[in-house]
């Protein structure tokens, strides 16, 4: 379950609890007697998550994650320092609510950089007991536990007897998201009522589907329009064994690639005359591409996997081979005179690659010896 706080927004989810008692006094009511009701919790919506799930949050929204289900929850968190929303440094910087996350801070500890600073556990520790107990109308006992003083689970704790929380019947709320993903949904909407959440794991919605090699699913402002407050975008691909992502750049955009299973071979070239990288990649790993750096992936014999965030929520991505290429998309005759090529070498350069973005396994020097000998 993920719940995001966004300040303004009312507590559309309602619970009214009765007690024997005030049931006594409902059927009181039905007789012409006044009624009493002891209200029940409210809060803002709560979503559920899965895997494959994109997630996006706005600049300074308060949020929670639970994890209901019987096997452990991996997130990957993308933080953009550098967007116009941030008015701080671009150093990264997590200000909790609740929780003792010490370890997390150590890393910025190095960085205060006024003499006896310290970081505090969660942004209550710096109030007075006094001031908090008034501002929340409740003790001073109540006020010192928000600090999270003696309290040493971190910023990850186990919920005991499950966490119970609002929430509409699994059918109702999935319905609800089917509905929600056939209307339009712009900026224009309240941003109370916009979505926050677009799964990005369906082969049936995939972008770039080949069904021996693999296949892309692309979210962008499109089809989740909060990404274009927060200027992002993100795309999951799957590489079956052997097969290759044709050599492409960004031409709008960074990439921040994080592999989820497998490895690959993947190189990044540029404006230098070695590649910027060259390696394997394997699960758990994560690249930079800077953008108009080409790059290409090849998977390895268990097939491979990723998913990547990049800084522009409409990113558009250039392929250099396959179809709707840069390659194929240029004259016959700029291709052999820009690299010296015969005709039937240029027309094998544009047109030997049918696929678009995915490829199977290249020529093995068989089939490649026999073409040469085809065309010689």
């Amino acid at each position: 379950m993920h719940g995001a706080v966004i300040p303004g927004c009312p507590e559309t989810y309602q619970s009214t609890q009765q007690s024997e008692q005030q049931q006594h006094f409902q059927r009181e009511h039905e007789q012409g007697q006044q009624s009493r009701y002891r209200q029940g919790d409210q809060h803002q919506k709560v979503r559920r998550v899965r895997q494959g799930d994109i997630v996006a949050t706005p600049a300074g929204v308060a949020k929670w994650v639970y994890n209901d289900g019987d096997t452990p929850l991996v997130m990957v968190s993308l933080l953009d320092t550098s967007n116009n929303e941030n008015q701080l440094d671009n150093s990264r910087r997590s200000f909790y609510l609740g929780g003792n996350p010490q370890q997390q801070r150590q890393s910025q500890q190095g960085r205060s950089s006024h003499k006896g600073e310290s970081l505090a556990n969660n942004i209550f520790n710096g109030f007075d007991d006094q001031m908090l107990a008034e501002a929340f109308g409740v003790n001073r006992d109540i006020a010192r536990r928000l600090k999270g003083q003696n309290d040493n689970r971190g910023n990850i704790v186990r919920v005991e007897n499950g966490l119970q929380v609002i929430r509409p019947p699994r059918m109702d709320e999935e319905e609800e998201q089917e509905y929600q993903q056939e209307r339009p949904n712009g900026i224009e909407e309240s941003l109370c009522n916009v979505r926050l959440r677009l799964n990005i794991d369906n082969p049936s919605k995939s972008d770039v589907y080949n069904p021996n090699a693999g296949r892309i699913n692309r979210i962008n402002s499109r089809n989740l329009p909060i990404l274009r407050l927060l200027n992002l975008n993100a795309e999951k691909g799957v590489l079956y064994r052997n097969s290759l992502k044709a050599p492409h750049w960004q031409v709008n955009a960074h990439s921040v690639m994080y592999v989820t299973r497998g490895d690959a071979r993947v190189q990044i070239v540029g404006n230098y005359q070695q590649p910027i990288y060259d390696g394997q990649l394997r699960r758990g790993q994560l690249l930079v591409v800077p953008q108009n750096f080409a790059v290409v992936k090849k998977a390895g014999d268990n097939g491979f996997e990723w998913i990547s965030f990049k800084t522009n929520d409409n990113a558009m991505t250039s392929p250099l081979a396959g179809r709707n290429s840069a390659i194929r998309a240029m004259p016959q005759e700029v291709l052999m005179n820009a690299f010296r090529i015969s005709s039937e070498e240029a027309r094998r350069l544009k047109y030997n690659r049918e696929e678009m973005e995915i490829f199977l396994q290249g020529l093995s020097l068989k089939e490649e010896t026999l073409l040469n000998y085809v065309t010689s």
